[in-house]
């Protein structure tokens, strides 16, 4: 009976969540604004949290250019994508600038390092040491386990296994450091081979790439990488990149491949038009083209259909207005809407209905004459031609909560009668995995990551399914809950299983 039961109810969720993966066509591409947040913030981090909501967090306020001074910020907000507004949240316990914010496996938020202003030397912030976690539940910001040494302007990526390496960033260029929320401490993790790490990003492999710019080298500001094997604590060489990419960013692609774009080309010598490629089937560089527009200060989303949203410019407000996107499949970019602000340092957050929130920044009309103005408190939304539904995990109870989750080879629901134990494998039941795509899913149970065996289409190819390993050391209950992220989105739908 319980599996007549599992199985009328997987049909129905099959049917649903086959339309649910048809895109969402528009009229065109377009920006239109939303409602302000409640400071101005430049240097500021966003957070999409699992709910749907935008934590904002931090930032710099500029009171003065003449010489520049800067208010930095500890309070924190939320953007409700449902009314498009703002809303204050718990203010952080340090203000924080050029931090780092980082969602976890259990759904809260770890925010580290970054600087604040010197009241001694204006033009020398101070960097921290100091962390804290956000909870989402409880809306408020708690002290955890400080760094290992200051850091701001560093790098922050969630490993597979659930901890989060930090690398590089000021005052400490070459050091990294792993975080672990199941103790909420720090510990020193090898070395970095040069400066700068100024993007990292976790490959489909579990590896992270790094990649820097050595202004004290033998070569100033070409830009080289590393890889950082988790398991072994260590970096290697990657080799050197095809153009200058100082400052530039780096995204993700579906495919697997990472791309870089713009940054500066040289010491404070303009805007890098280059774009390149990481494959890291062939652990090799090569040229992706050019962008529309050199870009430095910029952001770079990855959409739902996979192609990347690139917005904004350290240039002249007429090119910082600018956006555009690269395609993968043709390994073109080509103009997309304008924005109604010129904006560099600014945050980007693919929301999980597949729309841009575009948060603050710095516009240079304002600059340096009226410099309050120009930082901006504005946001506006980025509506692409086509929207691609979250992920979702599927139930399979009346009340949500039951997860489609079934016990490896077997037509068992992992339910509080018929509970998982730690280390046995599971089939886990969802929506929203790009068709072909090579990067695994993230999966935590009880708030830990579990090793992802297998993940894409399901037997019948009707929904998508994702095989893992129930982690050890998860506290046993008949409500453990799972949780999806999947290319920088959390799942709109948290279900439960048993664990004993």
């Amino acid at each position: 009976m319980m599996q007549n039961a599992v199985n009328k109810s997987l049909l129905l969720l099959l049917g649903l969540a086959a339309q649910g993966r048809i895109g969402i066509a528009q009229s065109a591409d377009s920006v239109t604004p939303t409602g302000n947040m409640t400071t101005r913030r430049i240097s500021h981090t966003a957070t999409l949290l699992e709910d749907g909501a935008v934590l904002i967090a931090g930032g710099n306020l500029i009171e003065s250019s003449r010489p520049p001074v800067f208010k930095t910020q500890s309070s924190a907000e939320l953007y409700d994508p449902d009314t498009g507004t703002f809303r204050p949240t718990g203010s952080m316990m340090t203000p924080r600038s050029r931090h780092t914010a980082t969602l976890l496996m259990d759904g809260r938020v770890l925010v580290a390092g970054g600087d604040v202003e010197n009241p001694t030397d204006e033009r020398a912030p101070l960097a921290l040491a100091t962390a804290e976690l956000y909870d989402p539940i409880a809306r408020s910001f708690a002290s955890t386990g400080s760094m290992t040494t200051a850091r701001a302007t560093h790098t922050a990526t969630l490993l597979r296994d659930g901890r989060v390496l930090i690398a590089g960033g000021a005052a400490d260029w070459t050091s990294a450091e792993v975080y672990d929320p199941g103790t909420g401490l720090f510990a020193a993790t090898g070395d970095m081979n040069r400066f700068f790490a100024q993007n990292a990003t976790l490959l489909s492999t579990g590896n992270v790439l790094v990649a820097k710019s050595d202004p004290y080298g033998p070569s100033p500001y070409v830009t080289t990488a590393e890889l950082y094997d988790p398991s072994a604590g260590k970096f290697t060489f990657a080799g050197y990149m095809a153009g200058m990419h100082n400052g530039g960013l780096a995204t993700l692609l579906i495919n697997g491949r990472v791309l870089f774009t713009g940054g500066d080309v040289g010491d404070g010598d303009g805007s890098s038009w280059a774009a390149e490629l990481y494959d890291p089937s062939s652990a090799a560089f090569y040229s992706a083209g050019a962008m529309t527009i050199g870009r430095e200060a910029h952001s770079a989303t990855l959409l739902g259909d996979g192609s990347v949203f690139l917005a904004g410019a350290h240039d002249r407000p007429q090119n910082a207005v600018t956006t555009e996107l690269y395609d993968p499949a043709t390994g073109t970019f080509r103009p997309a809407a304008s924005l109604d602000s010129p904006r560099e340092l600014h945050t980007a957050t693919l929301l999980k209905d597949g729309t841009v929130l575009i948060a603050g920044g710095l516009d240079l009309r304002y600059w340096p004459d009226d410099s309050e103005d120009a930082t901006l408190s504005s946001a506006e939304i980025y509506h692409p031609s086509t929207l691609v539904p979250p992920p979702e995990l599927l139930p399979v109870s009346g009340d949500g909560e039951q997860g489609a989750i079934l016990h490896a080879g077997t037509p068992r629901v992992v339910s509080s009668s018929d509970p998982a134990l730690a280390g046995e494998p599971l089939e886990i039941y969802c929506t929203g995995l790009a068709d072909g795509g090579a990067v695994p899913p993230m999966v935590g149970i009880g708030g830990r990551a579990a090793d992802v065996l297998y993940f894409g289409k399901s037997g019948n190819g009707a929904v998508d399914q994702i095989n893992v390993r129930v982690p050890r050391g998860v506290a046993p209950g008949p409500a453990v809950s799972v949780r999806l992220n999947y290319l920088g989105r959390p799942s709109n739908q948290k279900v439960t299983i048993g664990v004993e």
